[in-house]
């Protein structure tokens, strides 16, 4: 009786780590390729191909499917899927799961660290110490914040806004959320959480956080109108994508006094130019979209990623599956 070959996975690796991680990691009884999508090997690979793990990239259109009939499922290795053409997944019936919330505990928490640099405006007093400054004379006019007692408004209850939501009640914070899927009364007395419509949470919360995926109706979710909502000793936090917010109403905002201060991660282009408005306020921290990157999460990501390859090669429904494609059969 003829063998049955190995199902094919091909991992497209962000970096090096990537592909010894991979290797390690791989499930028994499975064919494991490591190649880019410009490559030879990969387009190689694609009539045979099974599973796809890697980033979302706007080359996976319908070419890209019909070219690898045998696909049963995209599997993410990050949380966010807006490179990906939805669409085409969508009309080649495969699903696309993200990453399980392998990134969410690293999001969090560089959450709780943009909030607290923001607010004892670490930066300033880094760049004094640096300079030779010792409590400058003008220290006490700076207003640093404490963050136990005040309100964070979190825009987006995921995975990661959950995590937030518990961080944030640690430190001592009210917490109040903004979500289309809205949860139940004891879900919000397990979280400590309670709902607000969005524009009542803008104007009650001292900090806002963004946790939303990039869609169609979160691209510029927070603009003018949003911004001029907000307390004016508010801080804007954004995590999850730039385009979320109307990088040009922030900076107007953050220099007419509309609003406190901000931390970002992200931004509406990426790389942002040299000369991005943001780099010049002093009331702005920012990050180069690396909440999510850590060396945790490198293993917990392909860890979800080949359980739930795993998962559907035995017949069971993939996990993770992004909202807009729950109904494709793998």
């Amino acid at each position: 009786m003829p063998q049955r070959k190995p199902a094919t996975i091909m991992v497209v690796p962000a970096g090096d780590a990537d592909i010894g991680i991979a290797r390690d990691m791989a499930p028994e009884g499975f064919e494991l390729r490591v190649a880019t999508p410009d490559s030879a090997a990969f387009r190689a690979a694609l009539p045979g191909l099974k599973y796809l793990v890697g980033l979302g990239d706007a080359s996976m259109h319908d070419e890209f499917y019909r070219a690898a009939p045998h696909l049963r499922l995209v599997q993410l290795l990050s949380a966010g899927y807006d490179r990906c053409d939805i669409a085409a997944a969508r009309r080649a019936g495969v699903p696309i799961a993200n990453n399980g919330g392998a990134n969410a505990i690293a999001v969090a928490e560089h959450t709780l660290m943009l909030m607290l640099a923001v607010s004892r405006r670490l930066i300033w007093q880094h760049a004094n110490i640096a300079a030779g400054r010792w409590r400058t004379s003008d220290w006490q006019e700076k207003h640093l914040y404490e963050l136990h007692g005040r309100s964070i408004g979190i825009v987006g209850l995921g995975t990661i806004g959950k995590k937030v939501a518990r961080l944030a009640a640690a430190f001592g914070m009210t917490v109040q959320y903004y979500d289309v899927a809205r949860l139940n009364e004891d879900a919000e007395d397990a979280l400590g959480a309670r709902f607000r419509l969005l524009r009542e949470l803008l104007a009650t919360s001292d900090i806002v956080s963004l946790h939303v995926p990039l869609a169609k109706a979160t691209r510029h979710m927070i603009g003018a109108a949003e911004l001029a909502a907000m307390k004016p000793s508010a801080i804007l936090i954004n995590t999850c994508r730039g385009p979320v917010v109307d990088e040009d109403a922030l900076v107007t905002a953050l220099t007419t006094g509309g609003i406190a201060g901000a931390g970002l991660d992200v931004f509406e282009i990426e790389p942002p130019a040299p000369g991005n408005r943001l780099f010049a306020l002093e009331n702005v921290i920012l990050t180069a979209h690396m909440a999510g990157p850590t060396w945790e999460n490198r293993f917990r990501r392909f860890r979800n990623a080949f359980d739930n390859i795993q998962r559907v090669e035995r017949g069971d429904l993939p996990m993770w599956v992004i909202p807009e494609l729950r109904g494709n059969a793998p």
